[in-house]
C-alpha cells in the first residue's frame, strides 16, 4: 500500500470541520534570520546609539519625548519577506506585544505589485522586481492552495505576535475572502471573530462589468478577529465635523464661539463670539475642538445623536491610490480601524504595508509602529511619506541581516522543485554559465571564475548583503586573489560604496553586477540576449566655506537604458529624472546610514533639489560624508565622501 501523503493524512484525521488544502503543513516553519538597522530617520545623532529592537516597548507612551536614552522606542520599517520578518519578531522578543494588527495581503492579481510613476512629464507603470515576481508567481501561479497555505503560515505567526488584548484586520475582496474567514476561524477561533465590515470600493467601469455580465462590486470585506474576550474596543461613532463659520443652534450644548489664540490664530473679522480659554482647552482634550489637519483651521467635532455605527462603513472609502498603488488604502479607513482598537502609545503592525498608509496613519495618532513590505519601492514610498508628516517621530529601515542558502528555491530554470542543495547547484551553474564564466570548486563563497576574476551569486529570492560580499571578500584574500565580480538580483540597501571600501581596504578589485530579468526567459537565454550591467553611477561635487559643508549633485548614470520602458526613454530631458530620492549622512561612522538632509519627489510636488542645505560642523577635524541616491526603480546608490574641515 502507497504511503499517504501529507493532505490525506490530515483529511483522514479530520473529526470536526476543518480547512484542509493540498500542501497544508501541521506545522509552520519558523526560520529566525538577524535584522540589521541600515537607516536612521529623524533622530539626532546624539541619539542614534544602537538600542534592542524592544527597547522601551513595555512603557507606552513613549511618543511624548525622546531623550538620549538608548532604550527609547524607534518605530521600524523592514524590507524583506514577511514570512522571515514574522518568525525574527517572535525571535526578538515580540511575542504578545503587538495590539493590533492590520494586513492587506495581495488578493488575486499580479498588479498587485505593479506601481503607477511619473518620469519628467511621463506616466508610466512599474512593474514587479524579480523578486515580487517570484512571490506572485509561488502564490497564485501554483493556484488557490499555494495562496491559502501562504498566508496560513503568517497568521498563525501574527497570532502569536498578538497581545492578549489585541485585533487583528484583514483586508480583503471577494476573490478569496470567503476563504480566508474560514483560515481565520480555524487559527483564531470562531468565538474570537467579532466582524465583517464592509468598505465602500472605487466605482468600475460600467462597460467593464457589462462585458463580463456580472454585477459591479460595491464594497471590500475586512475580517475583524480578536486575540481573546479580553481585546480593547472603543464603538466606532458618525461624526459630524463643523468648522469654523459652525453657529450656537448647531451645538446647543455649547454657548459660543471657539478660542482662535489657543490655536495660534487671530479670529476673522467681526467674530462675536469667544469661548473661554479652559472650556477651549476641555474640548481639545475630549477631541471635540481640533485643528483641520487639511487647512490647519479650528473645527468643532459634533457627534451624532445615533453615535455607534454597524459594520456597514459606507461614509468611508476603501481605496484612496494617492502614492501610485493600485491597491493603496484610504487614511480614513485606517484611522478609523485604529481608533477602535487601539490607543495613543500602543503598538500598531502592518505586515503588506504597501505604500504605508497604517504606518502614516499610526504616526498621525500617536500609536507607535512596525511595518514591512517585500517591494523594495514600496519601502521607498513609505519612507518618504513618512517625511512628509509634520514631526514624524524617529524611524529605522532594516533589513533581514543574512539570508541562509539552504532556503533559497529554484524552480524556475527547469520548472521542477528539487531537494535544496541540487537546486542551489543548478542554479549557480546556470547564472556562471550566462555570465560566461567557468565554474569553480574548493571554495564557501566563490562559485565561478572569468578573465582571472573571481564570481560570487547571490540568491534568487534575497538580496545580496554586505556580510555576504565581506565573506566572499576574505576568502578571496585568503587566496590570494586580487579581483572579484558579484552578481545580484536585489542589493541590500546603503551596500555600493561601503563595500567598495572593505574591497579597498583587501587589495581587491570589486564590481558589481546586476542579474538581468531576462535570465528567466527561455527565450532570451537561448538566443544568448542576456546582459548583465554594473550598478549605477553618481558624481557629486563638495562645496566649502570655512565649518560648512555643502553637496551637490552634478550627475547619474542608470546601469541601462534597456532598463526603461522606450516611451519613458524618449522623454526623459536630463540626468536627474532618473533620480527619486537623496540624501545625505554628514559624519558616517560605517555603520547605520543617519539620514541628516534628504530631498525627494512626491506625486504633489516633482522637484527635486539638485544641491543640499549648507551644513555646519562643531569643530574641525576630518568627516567621512555617505550621500545615499535613489532611483525612479527604488534601487539605491552609495558615495562615500571626505571632508577636511
Amino acid at each position: 500500500m502507497a504511503e499517504m501523503t501529507e493532505t490525506e493524512k490530515l483529511r483522514a484525521n479530520v473529526t470536526g470541520t476543518e480547512l484542509v488544502w493540498e500542501g497544508k503543513r501541521t506545522q509552520v516553519e519558523r526560520v529566525p534570520l538577524p535584522f540589521q538597522v541600515i537607516e536612521t530617520i529623524n533622530q539626532s545623532r546624539a541619539t542614534r546609539e544602537q538600542a534592542p529592537l524592544l527597547a522601551g516597548l513595555p512603557a507606552p507612551p513613549l511618543f511624548e519625548s525622546v531623550t538620549s536614552n538608548k532604550d527609547v522606542w524607534r518605530n521600524k520599517l523592514i524590507w524583506g519577506d514577511n514570512k522571515y520578518i514574522l518568525a525574527s519578531l517572535l525571535e526578538e522578543g515580540f511575542a504578545g506585544k503587538l495590539n493590533l494588527i492590520y494586513i492587506d495581503p495581495p488578493f488575486a492579481t499580479g498588479a498587485d505589485f505593479s506601481i503607477n510613476m511619473k518620469v519628467g512629464d511621463v506616466q508610466w507603470t512599474k512593474e514587479a522586481s524579480i523578486i515580487e515576481e517570484k512571490a506572485y508567481r509561488d502564490t497564485w501561479g501554483k493556484g488557490l492552495d499555494s495562496y491559502i497555505e501562504m498566508l496560513y503560515e503568517r497568521l498563525v505567526l501574527m497570532k502569536d505576535l498578538l497581545a492578549d488584548t489585541g485585533s487583528i484586520y484583514v483586508h480583503l475582496d471577494w476573490h478569496v475572502g470567503h476563504y480566508v474567514k474560514l483560515l481565520m476561524d480555524d487559527i483564531f477561533g470562531r468565538d474570537n471573530f467579532r466582524n465583517e465590515i464592509h468598505c465602500k470600493r472605487v466605482r468600475k467601469n460600467v462597460q467593464e462589468y457589462e462585458a463580463t455580465k456580472r454585477l459591479n462590486v460595491a464594497l471590500d470585506g475586512v475580517l475583524f478577529y480578536a486575540k481573546s474576550e479580553s481585546h480593547r474596543i472603543t464603538q466606532p461613532r458618525s461624526e459630524v465635523v463643523l468648522g469654523e463659520r459652525w453657529h450656537a443652534f448647531d451645538a446647543p450644548d455649547l454657548r459660543t464661539g471657539m478660542d482662535y489664540e489657543l490655536f495660534g490664530m487671530k479670529p476673522p473679522p467681526g467674530r462675536h463670539w469667544m469661548w473661554e480659554k479652559e472650556k477651549a482647552e476641555e474640548a481639545v482634550r475630549q477631541g471635540l475642538l481640533r485643528r483641520n489637519p487639511r487647512t490647519g483651521r479650528p473645527e468643532y467635532k459634533v457627534i451624532s445623536e445615533n453615535p455607534i455605527i454597524s459594520t456597514l462603513w459606507d461614509d468611508t472609502p476603501a481605496y484612496s491610490f494617492q502614492h501610485g498603488f493600485d491597491t493603496e488604502k484610504s487614511e480614513k479607513l485606517l484611522s478609523r480601524i485604529l481608533e477602535t482598537s487601539t490607543k495613543r502609545g500602543d503598538l500598531v503592525a502592518d505586515f503588506f504595508c504597501g505604500s504605508g498608509t497604517t504606518l502614516a496613519v499610526a504616526e498621525k495618532l500617536g500609536r507607535r509602529w512596525l511595518g514591512c513590505d517585500l517591494g523594495r519601492f514600496g519601502i521607498h514610498t513609505t519612507r518618504k511619506r513618512l517625511l512628509d508628516i509634520p514631526d514624524c517621530k524617529p524611524f529605522e529601515i532594516l533589513n533581514l541581516g543574512k539570508y541562509e542558502r539552504k532556503y533559497w528555491q529554484m524552480n524556475g530554470i527547469s520548472g521542477r522543485q528539487k531537494d535544496g542543495q541540487k537546486a542551489i547547484f543548478e542554479y549557480l551553474a546556470f547564472i556562471i554559465k550566462l555570465y560566461h564564466a567557468e565554474p569553480v570548486i574548493g571554495f564557501s563563497h566563490l562559485h565561478g571564475r572569468k578573465a582571472g576574476r573571481m564570481v560570487h551569486v547571490g540568491a534568487t529570492d534575497a538580496p545580496v548583503t554586505l556580510s555576504e560580499i565581506t565573506e566572499a571578500l576574505e576568502e578571496c584574500s585568503a587566496n590570494k586573489l586580487t579581483a572579484l565580480d558579484v552578481l545580484g538580483w536585489e542589493w541590500e540597501m546603503g551596500l555600493h560604496d561601503v563595500v567598495g571600501n572593505e574591497a579597498k581596504r583587501r587589495g581587491i578589485d570589486l564590481r558589481l553586477f546586476n542579474i538581468p530579468r531576462e535570465v528567466m526567459d527561455k527565450r532570451a537565454v537561448e538566443a544568448g540576449d542576456v546582459h548583465f550591467y554594473e550598478l549605477a553611477y553618481v558624481e557629486t561635487e563638495v562645496r566649502q566655506q570655512g565649518t560648512a559643508v555643502q553637496i551637490a549633485l552634478r550627475d547619474f548614470i542608470i546601469p541601462s537604458l534597456e532598463l526603461v520602458p522606450l516611451e519613458v526613454r524618449d522623454k526623459v530631458k536630463k540626468w536627474s529624472d532618473y533620480v527619486d530620492y537623496w540624501a545625505v549622512d554628514w559624519d558616517f561612522k560605517e555603520d547605520t546610514f543617519h539620514n541628516q538632509w534628504q530631498s525627494y519627489r512626491t506625486r504633489k510636488h516633482s522637484t527635486l533639489a539638485a544641491e543640499s542645505d549648507w551644513h555646519n560642523y562643531p569643530s574641525p577635524a576630518t568627516y567621512k560624508l555617505l550621500v545615499k541616491i535613489v532611483d525612479i526603480f527604488g534601487n539605491d546608490t552609495t558615495k562615500l565622501l571626505e571632508v577636511k574641515v
